[in-house]
């Protein structure tokens, strides 16, 4: 064992303890599998990282990303965590303004605007679930029929079943049933818009006009910024009964929710106010057509860990 550089940050804010913690080992070399799971379930994070040298010429570093109970090709707020660990400790990218990570999904570009970094979402493969395991997921997450206005399932690396809901109070409301989503073996990722007074009639109508952004202003929230989606993710079938903040689920739903004419081009998501949390995930897609996916992230802890 020795002493490795490692820091713990906070992902998707720029206030401490109001977004998704990440453990980043800075020097994962030399650590087998065994070892880099079994730090994994002692921090007890959602998320635990090791930073390698890269294998791809094109990518500035090699990030291998653990949950407790196993690792995953990609995960969202690991990919902005662990990238803003990197360039913290002295990091610095091949292409000015530009960091490639390399990971289980393959080569995962991010950009910088001032603090915040931005990753590309990876492709996404989505398809519509059957009726009868729709009717089970929202049963099983407490929803009527009629508050379901689209539904999909998403994988971008990770899985997600994804349910478009008529407002953002019906998210926020939401008391799932976790045992029933773990026997169905789904992850569900639920989002809302948030309805104005005004407009609350046109946000529950089904036509695909009436969702459009342009109808409906964004909600204030308590820390002053607009809100244009609340978002929740429920993940019992990974032993995460609720995530804080969820950068592939964001990314996934961004596809499907700009691609089919649901959301607007650029919009802010939050999650985790049910946790006491106050994620930000902030959605753009570019002139080619790209989505990217934001968030601030700030170090909590930054010392050395014996591994």
């Amino acid at each position: 064992m020795k002493s490795r550089p490692f820091k713990q940050v906070d992902v998707f804010t720029a206030t401490a303890y109001y977004g998704n913690p990440l453990a980043v080992v800075i020097d994962g070399q030399d650590l087998d599998d065994a070892a880099m799971q079994r730090f994994a379930q002692w921090t007890n994070l959602s998320e635990t990282t090791f930073l390698l040298p890269p294998t791809d010429p094109a990518a500035d570093y090699r990030v291998r990303i653990f949950t407790p109970g196993g690792e995953l090709p990609f995960a969202g707020h690991p990919t902005i965590g662990s990238c803003h660990a990197w360039l913290q400790a002295g990091g610095k990218p091949k292409v000015a303004g530009l960091v490639v990570q390399q990971c289980g999904a393959g080569l995962v570009p991010l950009r910088r605007d001032g603090e915040r970094l931005a990753f590309a979402a990876p492709p996404l493969k989505r398809s519509a679930p059957s009726p009868a395991l729709l009717a089970k997921v929202a049963g099983a997450l407490g929803l009527k029929a009629q508050q379901v206005i689209a539904a999909q399932v998403l994988d971008n690396g990770p899985v997600w079943f994804g349910l478009l809901v008529n407002d953002a109070d019906a998210v926020l409301a939401l008391q799932p049933d976790h045992r029933a989503l773990k026997e169905l073996g789904v992850k569900a990722g639920v989002a809302g818009v948030p309805a104005a007074h005004d407009t609350a009639l046109l946000i529950g109508r089904s036509n695909r006009e009436a969702r459009a952004f342009g109808n409906r202003p964004a909600t204030p929230n308590e820390d002053g910024a607009k809100i244009d989606l609340e978002v929740r993710a429920f993940a019992e079938p990974i032993g995460v009964q609720e995530d804080p903040v969820t950068g592939s689920l964001n990314a996934s739903l961004a596809e499907w929710l700009i691609a089919d004419g649901h959301m607007p081009e650029r919009y802010l998501a939050a999650q985790g106010q049910c946790l006491g949390r106050a994620g930000r995930v902030y959605i753009e897609r570019d002139a080619e057509g790209k989505i990217w996916v934001g968030g601030d992230a700030v170090t909590c802890v930054d010392g050395h860990v014996t591994l």
